[in-house]
Parts: C-alpha cells; sequence; structure tokens
C-alpha cells in the first residue's frame, strides 16, 4: 500500500502500466527469441551452403577422372566453388567468433564435437592451399609451375582426408538445415530466407562470372603447355 500511494503521488508508474500498459511476455521474450533466430539462420546458411558445395564438389571431382582432357572445365568449376567456399566459411566465422566471444544464444547451442572443433582450422587452412594453389598456377612463371602443382596436389590429398571426416560429421546436419529455407513448412520459421537464399544464389552468380573471366586464361595455360599469359 505505502508503495503504491508513493508511486501515485510521483506519477511513477509500475510495470504493469509501462509503455501504455503493454508490457507482456512478448516484451520479455523477443530479444531472446530474435537471438535464437539468429542462430538458427546462421545454422541454415551453413547447410545451404555446404549442400551446393557438395554438388559442386562432385562435379569437381568427376574432373579428376580425366584431368588433362577435362582440364578448362576443372578451373572453371573451381572458380564457380570459390565464392560459395567464401559464404560458408562466412558463416562458420561468424559462429566461432560469437561463440567465443561470449555470446549467450550461441554459447547455449554449443560448440561442434571436439573432434570436428580440432579439424575445422585444418580444413580452413587447406582448403585456401588448395584453392590459393590453383588459382596461381595458372599466373606464376613456368619455372615455378612444378612446385607449385606439387603443392596443389599435395594438398589436396590432405584435403580430401580432412573433408572426408569433416562431411560424415556433418552430413546429418547439412540434410536437415540445407532445404529449410526452401521447403514451405520451415520457411517462415526462421526469419532472413529470403536473405539467405539469395546471398547462396548471389555467391554462384559471381562464381560463374569468375569461370567466365579465367576461362581465356586457362584455355591459354593449357594450349600453351602451361605457360601464364604473357609467358
Amino acid at each position: 500500500m505505502h508503495t503504491q500511494s508513493l508511486m501515485k503521488m510521483t506519477g511513477v508508474q509500475g510495470p504493469s502500466k509501462a509503455h501504455g500498459g503493454q508490457i507482456g511476455m512478448d516484451d520479455l521474450t523477443r530479444a531472446p527469441r530474435t537471438a535464437r533466430s539468429g542462430v538458427e539462420g546462421n545454422s541454415r546458411l551453413t547447410g545451404l551452403s555446404a549442400a551446393v558445395l557438395l554438388i559442386l564438389l562432385a562435379a569437381e571431382g568427376a574432373t579428376l577422372l580425366s584431368v588433362h582432357r577435362l582440364a578448362t572445365p576443372h578451373i572453371v568449376i573451381g572458380m564457380l566453388l570459390v565464392p560459395p567456399v567464401l559464404v560458408k566459411m562466412g558463416s562458420i566465422g561468424w559462429r566461432f567468433v560469437r561463440y567465443y566471444s561470449g555470446n549467450n544464444a550461441y554459447r547455449e547451442k554449443g560448440p561442434p564435437v571436439l573432434l570436428l572443433r580440432l579439424l575445422g582450422p585444418v580444413v580452413v587452412l587447406l582448403t585456401i592451399v588448395v584453392f590459393g594453389s590453383g588459382i596461381a598456377v595458372l599466373f606464376v612463371p613456368n619455372s615455378l609451375r612444378s612446385q607449385l602443382l606439387f603443392v596443389h596436389k599435395a594438398s589436396f590429398v590432405l584435403w580430401f582426408g580432412a573433408m572426408t571426416f569433416h562431411v560424415l560429421g556433418h552430413i546429418l546436419d547439412t540434410a536437415r538445415l540445407a532445404p529449410a529455407d526452401i521447403a514451405r513448412r520451415t520457411r517462415r520459421q526462421v526469419q532472413g530466407a529470403g536473405a539467405r537464399l539469395w546471398t547462396v544464389a548471389g555467391s554462384l552468380v559471381i562464381g560463374a562470372i569468375l569461370g567466365i573471366v579465367m576461362l581465356p586464361a586457362a584455355t591459354h595455360w593449357i594450349t600453351s603447355g602451361g605457360r601464364p599469359p604473357g609467358g
């Protein structure tokens, strides 16, 4: 009674009257719900980009069956892969930063199992080496070509082994998350589905442009026996 009388005398409103008397459970839970939505959205982007990469990597792997004859599609698909790889690295990197910076929603979700957590940096490093060496070999002087090709092939072998464990460890999550922003039943459960779909689609468009731009360099490299343009 004394508290209510004092509040009336001073004109202070209680919690149930603030904001026009509209404070309710939605106001109290909106921020945590939004945070969890962000975590789920990040997971969906990771899963969708992973599924796209699996398809493209399968196509890239098919070119290895006769890489000399299929060198041009090998290079073009390799360039097509670059932007989706960056999208997936970005989504994983965002989760890493948010988790280790103490974000409650990401801490609540928890990290991957220990083996996959230890394998993650290895996969990222080998991915950078494989793609970086594969692109660089098109432009380096002929004297460096054999060394760089060796780096590309050796890093690919290590990358393939690491990726095998990585894919198997995440395959169930990828199968669950990849279609979540596409299926009508689950699309609206987490906001931002359109932005995530456009991000992945945009990365494919940019990758296709890169492949087209690199096509003359790839053709020259193949027809000139591995000499870089202008070499």
